[in-house]
Order: C-alpha cells, then sequence, then structure tokens
C-alpha cells in the first residue's frame, strides 16, 4: 500500500513537472508572439556619428516601422566597445535589450584586453549578422600631397619624423590596420587612439594627424565633399560607390583584405522564439533593395543570417584577428 502511494506520488510530480515545462513553454511562446510590446533599447558601445552608431540607427528606423515600437539607440562607448556590450550581457534576458556588437566583440577584444568584462561565447548570443563595410586609408586633401597610395608611401618614408594615424581607439580594427599597413610598408608611424571618428576627422583636418585606416562610413560623407582623399579600400573588389578607388591589393598590398562587421546581440538566455522573430525581421529589411542601397550610400554592404551562420563567421574571424593582434603587439587595459 505503501509502494502503491509513492508510485502515484512519483506519477503526480512528473506529471506536474511536464504541466509545468508545458505552461512556461506556451508563456515564452506567447511573448515571444508578442515581442515587442515596448520600447527595445539598441545599446551602441561606441559614440555617436561613427560607423556604429549611422548604421544602427537605419536599422532602428525600419525596425520601428516593422513592429510599431520604438527602438532606441543609447550611446555607451569606452573600453573598445567593452563598456556598451557588457551592459548588455547583464541584462535582463528578455530582448528588450539589445548590442550593435562588433568584430572587435566577436574576434578581437578578447585578445587584446588582459581581463574581460564579458565572455563573448558564453554572455552574448548573437541574432544575426547586420552589415559589412571596408575600410578605407584615407588623408586631408589639404595637408597631405599624395594622390596614391604608392606616393603616399615614398612621401611618409621621405618624413624624417615619420606620420601619425588616427584610430577610434586600440585595438579597433582600424588601428590593427593601420599598424600592419605601417609594419608591411616599413612606414614610420605613431599611433594617435581617439574616442571614435567624430574626433579623428578634425583632427586629420587641421593636420595634427596624416592618414586614417578606417570604416568607410564613417567618411564616405567627407570623402564625397573633398576634404578627405581616398587612396585605397581594404575589400576584395572596388566599392561600388567608389568605383575610382583601388583595393590595397591594386595599390602594391597583397593579402590585405580587411573588413569590419557587425550584428545584433542579446544576453544569453534570450528565449529563442524572441531571437527568430528579431532575425526574421533582420532578414526581411535586408532583402529590401531600398534599404540596400542606402547602405551602400552609407558605406556598407547590409546582410543578415541565421544566428548559427553569425556564430560560425565569429569563429573563422577569431583565429584571423587572433594573428593580426599578435603582430601588431596591441595591448590594452
Amino acid at each position: 500500500m505503501i509502494g502503491h502511494r509513492r508510485l502515484l506520488t512519483r506519477r503526480a510530480l512528473i506529471g506536474g513537472t511536464a504541466a509545468t515545462v508545458a505552461l512556461r513553454s506556451r508563456r515564452v511562446a506567447a511573448q515571444a508572439s508578442n515581442w515587442p510590446d515596448r520600447p527595445v533599447r539598441i545599446i551602441v558601445p561606441y559614440p555617436a556619428g561613427g560607423s556604429t552608431d549611422v548604421l544602427s540607427r537605419i536599422y532602428a528606423d525600419s525596425l520601428k516601422e516593422r513592429f510599431g515600437q520604438p527602438f532606441v539607440i543609447e550611446n555607451r562607448p569606452g573600453a573598445g566597445g567593452n563598456i556598451g556590450i557588457d551592459i548588455v550581457a547583464k541584462s535582463a534576458a528578455d530582448g528588450y535589450t539589445v548590442g550593435a556588437a562588433t568584430i572587435g566583440h566577436f574576434a578581437i577584444n578578447q585578445f587584446l584586453y588582459a581581463r574581460m568584462p564579458f565572455d563573448p561565447e558564453r554572455d552574448i548570443v548573437p541574432v544575426a549578422l547586420t552589415y559589412e563595410l571596408p575600410n578605407v586609408a584615407v588623408v586631408a586633401s589639404q595637408h597631405v600631397p599624395a594622390k596614391t597610395m604608392a606616393e603616399f608611401i615614398a612621401w611618409a618614408k621621405a618624413r624624417p619624423d615619420g606620420v601619425t594615424y588616427g584610430t577610434p581607439g586600440v585595438g579597433t580594427s582600424p588601428h590593427l590596420s593601420a599598424a600592419l599597413f605601417a609594419t608591411r610598408t616599413g612606414i614610420k608611424a605613431v599611433h594617435v587612439p581617439f574616442r571614435g571618428a567624430a574626433q579623428t576627422i578634425p583632427a586629420m583636418l587641421t593636420g595634427d594627424v596624416t592618414f586614417a585606416i578606417d570604416n568607410l562610413a564613417s567618411y564616405i560623407s567627407i570623402i564625397e565633399g573633398g576634404q578627405m582623399r581616398p587612396l585605397a579600400v581594404t575589400s576584395a573588389e572596388r566599392w561600388p560607390t567608389l568605383p575610382s578607388v583601388p583595393t590595397m591589393a591594386e595599390s602594391g598590398l597583397s593579402d590585405f583584405v580587411v573588413t569590419s562587421w557587425a550584428a545584433f546581440v542579446v544576453p544569453n538566455g534570450t528565449p529563442r522564439p524572441v531571437i527568430d522573430r528579431f532575425s526574421a525581421a533582420i532578414k526581411d529589411i535586408a532583402a529590401d533593395p531600398a534599404m540596400k542601397a542606402r547602405f551602400l550610400a552609407a558605406g556598407a554592404k547590409i546582410l543578415s543570417s541565421t544566428p548559427e551562420a553569425a556564430l560560425a563567421h565569429a569563429a573563422k574571424e577569431r583565429a584571423i584577428w587572433r594573428e593580426v593582434v599578435r603582430i601588431s603587439g596591441a595591448k590594452a587595459e
């Protein structure tokens, strides 16, 4: 009799557990189908005006139109973007805090910083890739006479004190790109880190900084205005909106294909139905010809992907950038 009661109790517990799991699953599914039912904040871990900020705002406008809820940009720069994404990693895993993570968070910073505030492989989950863009080697038209990369290299080598290059910070892809460029060409170049392109550009225009190899999206408007002269792009092929600007390979620097990319991320533990709904929206937005044209005009190629494809892309890039960080000797605290 006692054994029979124990069996009944065990069955009741199992049944109760199954019912609880089923109820939780239905609740998660209901939340996902209603997501978002209030404003979503997008943490941009860099200053306003840079490529990540500009392109994230384009996405935010389109997401608002699609879902009928505000997607509010919140700039939280610092520590190579780690501060902003750490906020995301430690936020509630409900889909209402999103991070505009970049190549640095996925494939560079863990090799650059002695201590990371979050684990990029454990604490954040990609929703989808969002865009890719080349870096562009630029000089201020008023201060640098060189009109080609070969001319710039010769001019820079002839300067007794060398040259300086500006970047949005230690260990960013523009920093590593320029450091690699200096090593490959034998130019004596001093790194001048800023908080973003919004600070680098004025320094170049006043002649305080010689050149930059920075995200095209941050420089496209000033290039079009004639104040900056593009010498080469780091993409494998010429960029569609700058057809007269050669690639690094065409400029004599083989094996110098460097692109920056980004993905929206959410805290680990965010319900998969929410992630899938968000990812599907990115796919639809990226397929819109008007959005493709808008991103190209801003200096980028719009992307989309599954979360799994984004993870695979990050793993591939991680191996490449680990070696670039080693070669550059860059370190950050």
